[in-house]
């Protein structure tokens, strides 16, 4: 890694020496600072920001360390996130339901529960969300981009917990339990179908002579008898 301080040093004479007098930016005494590496302007209010953006972002340089778990963070603020995640302390409280959290963010997507706003759109179906990582999902609907890879049979997934789902097949793993009979499935909808049979629950019918069964494969083979 090059020496961070050497390297912000060069930097930001260079930055200095390209400010434009003449521009519309300088006028009034304003003078804008631009990072040469990425073209990031900031004001000359705000070299320090310049110097702080050259050393944390460009030279990889992360200070500020976990004194639990020696993760590093580039920034002071992404470590208090981090302090707070470990420690269980959830400062951000929802003021409808009392739900609290360990960051700013996480409260303001979960208000959306509340409010009902979906302020990310679809721009193929116009269909929207309350946050981004679900449009980010979606999308993958439209691309067809499947970027999560079962490393056992190379099958592909566009979302990461299909992924961890498909994992059981290979694993034999089956966390949901039933409690009336001690079964196992690795599916909580398989358990979900399951348990219709102690609880007696016959919610699908049929609409030639209206027979309720408690599984769909059931409706279908006595369809059969109707259709020949």
């Amino acid at each position: 890694m090059v020496n961070g301080n050497i390297f912000v040093h060069r930097l930001l004479y260079r930055s200095r020496s390209r400010v434009d007098h003449d521009s519309p930016s300088t006028q009034g005494g304003e003078k804008e600072h631009q990072c040469t590496v990425c073209e990031k302007s900031f004001s000359s209010q705000r070299e320090k920001q310049l110097k702080t953006h050259l050393l944390r972002i460009h030279t990889g340089e992360k200070p500020y360390e976990c004194s639990q778990c020696g993760k590093c963070f580039s920034h002071s603020s992404n470590l208090t996130i981090h302090m707070r995640i470990r420690t269980g302390e959830k400062q951000y409280q929802c003021t409808v339901c009392e739900k609290s959290f360990s960051e700013k963010g996480e409260l303001a997507r979960h208000i959306r529960t509340h409010t009902g706003e979906k302020p990310y759109e679809c721009s193929q179906c116009c269909k929207c969300f309350s946050q981004q990582a679900t449009l980010t999902s979606h999308m993958r609907i439209h691309t067809g981009e499947k970027k999560h890879l079962c490393k056992v049979c190379k099958k592909s997934f566009r979302e990461s917990k299909i992924l961890r789902r498909h994992m059981k097949v290979h694993t034999g793993e089956k966390e949901h339990h039933c409690t009336v009979c001690e079964k196992s499935f690795g599916q909580r909808c398989d358990l979900t179908r399951h348990m219709k049979i102690h609880i007696g629950e016959k919610v699908y019918q049929c609409t030639v002579c209206e027979k309720s069964f408690g599984r769909s494969e059931t409706l279908k083979t006595h369809t059969r008898i109707h259709t020949g």
